[in-house]
């Protein structure tokens, strides 16, 4: 009978391999990371159909196009002196400071909108019915259950 020498398990290594996760591509690329600037998508044509007013008002409140020549790694075939847009949306930049700004007004004027839908909703609750009230329930056990009394 043969005996066949066979090694422990355990003392048998395996290189390592790596395996290849997939991660799908975002649909809309991240621009390289600028100290001190935020970049947003704006939309310029929804469903299919130009939207300038929307652009104008992103203008206004400081978005500036970002330029393809300065995001090479956004550069897409054909758009090489233009701004970068895809799919209707066109990458815009601010400073870090004007749109901290704007998320506390808007912020601010969120807070005031709540407020008065709760004011306007309390205005007539009555002490006797109470639109909210503290209820509190308590639940005891008895002295002898699960105690181990027999």
């Amino acid at each position: 009978m043969a005996t066949d020498v066979r090694t422990n398990r355990d003392l048998m290594t395996r290189e390592k391999t790596t395996r290849y996760v997939y991660k799908p591509s975002s649909t809309l690329p991240d621009p390289t990371p600028i100290p001190g600037v935020k970049f947003r998508w704006i939309a310029t044509h929804i469903l299919g159909q130009a939207d300038p007013t929307n652009v104008s008002r992103k203008m206004r409140d400081g978005w500036e196009p970002v330029k393809a020549s300065d995001h090479p790694e956004l550069m897409l075939e054909g758009n090489a002196k233009g701004n970068v847009e895809i799919g209707g949306l066109m990458l815009c930049k601010n400073s870090e400071e004007q749109v901290r700004a704007m998320s506390e007004y808007y912020a601010t004027q969120n807070q005031a909108q709540m407020d008065s839908v709760d004011n306007n909703f309390m205005r007539d609750s009555d002490p006797r019915m109470q639109k909210f009230a503290d209820r509190k329930s308590t639940s005891t056990r008895g002295t002898s259950f699960g105690a181990g009394v027999k």
